[in-house]
Order: C-alpha cells, then sequence, then structure tokens
C-alpha cells in the first residue's frame, strides 16, 4: 500500500461527499479558469456541509496540480498579522502565496473584523489566476455585492440542506439499513450533521423515535446551530421561533418588551433564519432542535411563549379582514404540527405553496368541475347553488394558475331552502336539533365540500385548504357547532381522531356515503382544544376529549338568564356562587378549569361595561347599588338613587335585560374574553 494515511482519510471523504453539484460547478468554473468569478462565498448554518465541501474542493484542487492553503477563522487572530501569520503556517512558512494557490477559509463569520483589510489589501494581491473560498455562517457583508469589482469575480452560495435522493445516498455511505433510512432523513430534515449523528445512532442499535429522544444528540446539534446567544430576551426569540410558523417583531415586543427591536435585528442575522414578507422563519430542523431542547429544560416557560403565540395570532387573524386573516390561520395551524398529517404540509411549506384565500367568483366554475369529477353532477349542483348563497365562504389554494385546493364552509342557519334540499346539511342540523340545539346568536360551522384538483380528498391541497379555511370560521364567529363532511373516512379518520372530533352522521347524497365528523364548542371551547391538540402531539393520544376538560351540557337562553339573576344574589356568598350552573360556561372559564372568582370578575365587568353604553350610567348605578354595593333593600337602594320605587324597579328590569343579553355574547363567543389570566 502506498501514499499514507492523508491519501487514505481525503479518499474515504471523497467517497462519502454527496450532492452540492451546483457548489461544484461553479467552484471548477474558476479552477480551471472558465468564466470570470475567482471568490466563491459559500455560508450556512452549522452542520450544514460547509467544511466538508471545502474538503472536497481541496482535494479537485490537488487533482488539478494547484496547491490548496487551507485556514480556519476560528483558530486565528481576527488581525492582519493574525491571518498572514495563518497563511504562512499553511504554506510551511512560506510568506506569500505562490501562483496559481486556492485559498480555502473556513469559519469566516470569525474574520468579520478584517474583512475589508482582506477585501481591500490581501486579495487584490494575489495572482490573477488564484482562487479564493470564504466559508462561513453569516452571508457576506455588502461591498462583496455592490461594488462593481467584486461584484463581477464574486459568486455567493447559501448552502441548503441535502434533497431526499442525497440525504438517502449519505445514510447508504454510512451504512445505515435501507428500511431505517426513510426514518432518519424525515428527523434529519436534509441536515448533513444530523444525518451524521442519528447514522452513529444507528449503528449503536439506538434509533430514535423523534429528535426529543436522543438529548445528546440535541446538545450537539445546538452547539453547531448556536453561537453565543447575548442574553434572556434572545433565548425567548428563540423559543418563540421554535413554536411560531412566523415571527415579527409585534410578536416579539409582546414576549420581550423594549428589547424587541435589537433581538429581532440578532434574529434576523443568524444564518438558520429566513426573513420574508411577513416576518422571520427558522429552518426545520433547527426548530426541532430548539423545541425539543426548551421542552425537555423549561417546559413551564415555554408553554408560556407557546400561549403567547397563540394570543397573537388569534387576536389578529379576529382584527384582520380578508386574505390576513388566512396568514393568522396558517400561524394557528402550523402549531399543530405534530398531527398526524404534518409530514404532507412540511412537503407544502417547502415549496412555498401554501397560501390560502377566498375565492374569485370567475373560479366557481373550476371548483365546481373538480366536485363534478370526483361526487358526480348531484354534489357539484349542490355545490353551485351553495355558492350563490354563501360566495365568501369558498377557500382556495392556487398553484400553476389554477385552483389547487378548495375547502367550503357553510354557516347556519343561512335561511335557504337548501337547508332541507342539500341531504347533508339536512342531516346534521336534525342532529344539532337533537342532540344539542344551537342557542340564539350560535352558528352551526359545516364543512361541506373538500378537495385537492388532482386527488381529490387525499390530495395535499386539500388537507392545507380544509384546516387553514376551518380555524378562520373557528375563531371568527359564535359557533356551536362544527362539523367536517368527507367521503373518505378511511384517509381522514385517524386525523379527525387526533382532532377529537366525534363521527355523527352518515348519509348518502349523489351515490356516495358522506361520514360527518364534529364537535360541539359548547363543551370543549376552541382555546382548550388547542392546548389539547398540542398535548396529543406530544403522547400520541387520540379520541374523545377527556372528560375533565369537558364543561357541562349548554345553558339554553332562558336557565342562563335565570343563572345571571341568581349569581347576582350570589355575588358576595362564593359558597354560594360555587353552586352556579354558570360555572360551566365560558363566564366562569379560566386556563385551569372553572373558577369562582373568574365568573365574578366577569359579571362585574359587565355592569361597568353596561355604564358604557348609550345612556347606561343609570342602568349600571342600579345594579350597582343592588348587588354590588347592595342597598339593604329594594326601597333603600331607589332612595340612595333618589328614584322613585316603582322607576327603580323599572330600571333595574331593564338593566338585567342589558346584563343578561351581554354576557351572553360572551357565552355564546360573540364577545370573546382572554380566559388565561
Amino acid at each position: 500500500m502506498s501514499g499514507n494515511l492523508g491519501d487514505l482519510l481525503e479518499a474515504a471523504r471523497r467517497r462519502r461527499f454527496v450532492g452540492r453539484e451546483r457548489e461544484l460547478a461553479c467552484f471548477d468554473d474558476a479552477l480551471h479558469g472558465r468564466g470570470t468569478c475567482r471568490v466563491l462565498f459559500v455560508h450556512g448554518e452549522g452542520g450544514i456541509g460547509k467544511t466538508t465541501l471545502l474538503h472536497e474542493f481541496a482535494a479537485r484542487v490537488r487533482v488539478a496540480g494547484r496547491i490548496p492553503v487551507h485556514i480556519d477563522g476560528r483558530d486565528i487572530d481576527a488581525a492582519p498579522p493574525g491571518v498572514a501569520a495563518a497563511i504562512r503556517l499553511a504554506l510551511g512558512d512560506r510568506d506569500d502565496l505562490p501562483a496559481g494557490a486556492v485559498l480555502l477559509v473556513d469559519g469566516y463569520e470569525q474574520l468579520s473584523p478584517v474583512d475589508g483589510w482582506l477585501r481591500d489589501t490581501l486579495l487584490p494581491t494575489l495572482s490573477a489566476d488564484a482562487v479564493v473560498v470564504l466559508a462561513g455562517r453569516d452571508p457576506p457583508s455588502a461591498p462583496w455585492r455592490t461594488d462593481p469589482g467584486w461584484g463581477d469575480l464574486t459568486a455567493v452560495h447559501h448552502l441548503r440542506p441535502l434533497g431526499h435522493a442525497e440525504g438517502g445516498d449519505l445514510l447508504a455511505h454510512a451504512g445505515v439499513a435501507p428500511d431505517l433510512r426513510p426514518h432518519l432523513l424525515t428527523l434529519a430534515r436534509g441536515h448533513p450533521l444530523t444525518m451524521a449523528l442519528l447514522a452513529d445512532l444507528a449503528a449503536a442499535g439506538r434509533v430514535p423515535g423523534s429528535l426529543a429522544d436522543a438529548p445528546d444528540l440535541i446538545s450537539a446539534l445546538l452547539e453547531s446551530f448556536l453561537r453565543e446567544v447575548p442574553g434572556e430576551a434572545y433565548l425567548t426569540s428563540l423559543a418563540t421561533c421554535a413554536v411560531a410558523w412566523l415571527t415579527t417583531e409585534d410578536l416579539l415586543r409582546r414576549l420581550v418588551g423594549a428589547d424587541a427591536p435589537a433581538v429581532w435585528r440578532w434574529l434576523a442575522a443568524q444564518p438558520f433564519i429566513t426573513s420574508g414578507p411577513h416576518g422571520l422563519s427558522i429552518h426545520d430542523l433547527v426548530r426541532d432542535v430548539l423545541h425539543a431542547e426548551f421542552e425537555r429544560r423549561a417546559p413551564e416557560p415555554f408553554r408560556r411563549t407557546r400561549w403567547t403565540v397563540y394570543i397573537e395570532a388569534v387576536s389578529r387573524l379576529r382584527a384582520a379582514t380578508g386574505p390576513d386573516r388566512q396568514v393568522h390561520a396558517q400561524q394557528l395551524f402550523f402549531m399543530l404540527r405534530s398531527s398526524p398529517l404534518a409530514g404532507t404540509l412540511a412537503g407544502l411549506r417547502a415549496q412555498g405553496s401554501t397560501r390560502v384565500v377566498t375565492a374569485r367568483p370567475d373560479e366557481h366554475d373550476q371548483v365546481c368541475a373538480v366536485i363534478e369529477r370526483f361526487e358526480g353532477p348531484a354534489s357539484a349542483d349542490l355545490a353551485r347553488a351553495w355558492l350563490t348563497v354563501q360566495p365568501q365562504q369558498l377557500s382556495v389554494v392556487r398553484s400553476a394558475g389554477r385552483v389547487a385546493g378548495l375547502a367550503l364552509n357553510l354557516l347556519c342557519p343561512t335561511g335557504s331552502g337548501l337547508e332541507e334540499r342539500d341531504p347533508v346539511v339536512r342531516a346534521v342540523l336534525a342532529h344539532v336539533a337533537r342532540e344539542a340545539p344551537a342557542r340564539p346568536g350560535e352558528l352551526v360551522d359545516i364543512s361541506r365540500f373538500l378537495s385537492g384538483a388532482d386527488e381529490h380528498q387525499r390530495d395535499r391541497y386539500a388537507l392545507l385548504a380544509g384546516p387553514v379555511s376551518s380555524i378562520v370560521e373557528w375563531l371568527t364567529h359564535p359557533l356551536a357547532w362544527s362539523f367536517i363532511v368527507t367521503v373518505d373516512p378511511e384517509h381522514w379518520g385517524p386525523f379527525f381522531d387526533y382532532m377529537a372530533f366525534a363521527r355523527l352522521v352518515e348519509v348518502d347524497s349523489g351515490g356516495r356515503r358522506h361520514v360527518v365528523y364534529g364537535i360541539d364548542w359548547r363543551r370543549i371551547p376552541v382555546d382548550t382544544w388547542f392546548d389539547l391538540m398540542h398535548e396529543r402531539g406530544r403522547t400520541g393520544a387520540t379520541g374523545p376529549p377527556p372528560a375533565a376538560l369537558l364543561r357541562p351540557p349548554p345553558l339554553d337562553r332562558v336557565r342562563f338568564a335565570a343563572a345571571v339573576r341568581a349569581a347576582l344574589q350570589a355575588l358576595h356568598r362564593p359558597d354560594r356562587l360555587a353552586g352556579s350552573p354558570l360555572l360551566g360556561t365560558a363566564l366562569a372559564a379560566t386556563a385551569t378549569g372553572p373558577d369562582v372568582d373568574r365568573l365574578r370578575a366577569v359579571i362585574e365587568d359587565g355592569i361597568t361595561r353596561l355604564g358604557a353604553e348609550p345612556r347606561g350610567d343609570r342602568l349600571r348605578a342600579v345594579l350597582d347599588r343592588t348587588y354590588l354595593r347592595a342597598a339593604p333593600s329594594q326601597e333603600a337602594a331607589a332612595q340612595i338613587l333618589g328614584l322613585p320605587l316603582s322607576t327603580y324597579r323599572r330600571y333595574l328590569a331593564k338593566a338585567l335585560d342589558h346584563l343578561t343579553d351581554l354576557l351572553w355574547t360572551v357565552e355564546i363567543g360573540d364577545v370573546r374574553l382572554d380566559t388565561r389570566s
């Protein structure tokens, strides 16, 4: 055997090298003098493969008969003499780079203090055929792009995760068995260092079910992703990115206060962060790693961060109009990414085709054609009729200039005869009337049609359009029930089990069996449901909601009014108020369950709000003197208020009606309170 250990090392590296064709082609062109490029700037997060790529570049330099000069900014004093000394050491104490040398600089982010000197002083002295590769976590500073000379000589490459085939080759070279590769590829998300670490675990017979199952691996990845974090506010920003689909400066302000602008700038500069028109997004693998680490080290603060992200998205969704609602709905849907179908969503996000919007009228024919192709003319006729009644309820995903996915969510009652004509809607509303009727002011949401353009209800665009449009409905209307109709329960059943939606109605329509899953939001509020979904993402639980999370069956309007009057008389008697039927309503709801103090506070707040209504001061005063600062008797209250007894009683009756109306809007969800306080 000839050669030395270094030759064997280089050969082993080259055998296991995969991908990076674009970067290699650019480097080869520079190495052989094809084109004007002489400087390659390679950047990306830790562990993405920069050092591995530099090793491959060095091997190609040697094959070409040239001299590679490899230095690492992490081992160099970031000053001109330090760089010069490192080059001399790499050359065996020669002072100058020889003609045709190729300078390979790793860890270039550590040399930012000498970036200008290197660009303006050192590199211009090199021979015309020299090639320079600068590899670091950060993108190049502006002069590399804006200077007319360097702009012509420099090529910038942002290293991305490896593709599925490339990742499979890497794992194969590492000796991973074929049956294990798909799972490890899913965990690694194309990140080379993660694949290498997972391959080591697999070789030892330890294949984690998730990254959270391998804390040592998490620690190694965190070390590769993160340099020193400046402080607590910056840690909070990373926790926020681990939860949120998009992180905005407004969201950070809710979490870190006045530090938000500085934290935003720091986040935006991280190599694993991408800046887009709606905010910052983090690389999926880094998100997974951070999520697992925060869950392990600080579960309660991390839960509070998740709740703040949720509240911000909900408040913005409710305040938004038009397409902006769907952006915030996607933020919320993304928080459910541990669902059984999360992999499909990740694939769509990678393509960028994830915008759910209200359909235009000229798209209705496309939508009906899709429905007719998969469900027949009778269903298409019903869809066409519903679109004349509630056209604004049709959401679509567009791709390649066409409707790629659709969801039509009906809000009932509609006042239309279609509720009787459509056998599915008729059966759903009959179930509602029989089991738990909608109360005055409440609506029933029915996701009536759901489809993708290519694979019907198994289409990934159907998966996107359905949940995102439904979240908008669930959070912006006072709903009693939500129902989702499917003709493919075999595919959707596991997802609905995860969602705690029960299989409630089955009916034939248009020659196909329609299965309807539903949930009564009066029994489990949407806020509680979102917490349950997160917990199920961690535990894998499915099925009906736990009994401990369910409220009692909803009060009708008459019993609610009676309960309000009884509660007013017991406001200062917590023992009596604890027996109020209102304790099972939205008025008493908190993060940890029903609370007597919360019930009393909401009723008192309702009385205060009454005073803000036109001519409401007298009504508030009557309730105040009757229940809050109660006089010994109604006669005494009337005397204090300077009213005849008959007038006082007339005002009291009117005030009770108004207060009950106001509290009813809270109960049915038309007026929403932050129940986590």
